[in-house]
């Protein structure tokens, strides 16, 4: 049986290891759950493991908004402290708050 734990939580404001973006933690996938396609696109030198959490990000860089599906290994708690600025952050989640957003709704 597998099982796994998340370093990150949902509303969390997380940025990436190395890349210039930061987001908001919206979903998460106790392991790879993405397809074929998408993980063989990433360079095998830099390819994360698949048995680790992935996390789906409300992201930002200074310009665009998209979404993310990132490793747990690439990621690390963001500590500017300041909001992120997604237009579907508030579909999702209530005002920013302590450094993190809240849910609109309880999950089952």
């Amino acid at each position: 049986m597998f099982k796994a734990s998340a370093k990150y939580h949902l509303g969390q404001v997380v940025r990436h290891r190395e890349h210039p973006f930061r987001g908001v933690v919206f979903d998460v996938d106790a392991r790879f759950s993405n397809t074929e396609e998408w993980y063989r696109s990433i360079p095998e030198e830099s390819r994360p493991a698949r048995n680790q959490p992935f996390y789906h990000l409300l992201a930002e860089t200074e310009d665009d908004y998209y979404v993310a599906y990132v490793s747990e290994q690439n990621l690390i708690p963001d500590s500017s402290g300041k909001p992120v600025d997604h237009p579907d952050l508030h579909d999702l989640f209530g005002d920013f708050a302590n450094g993190c957003y809240p849910l609109h709704f309880n999950l089952n």
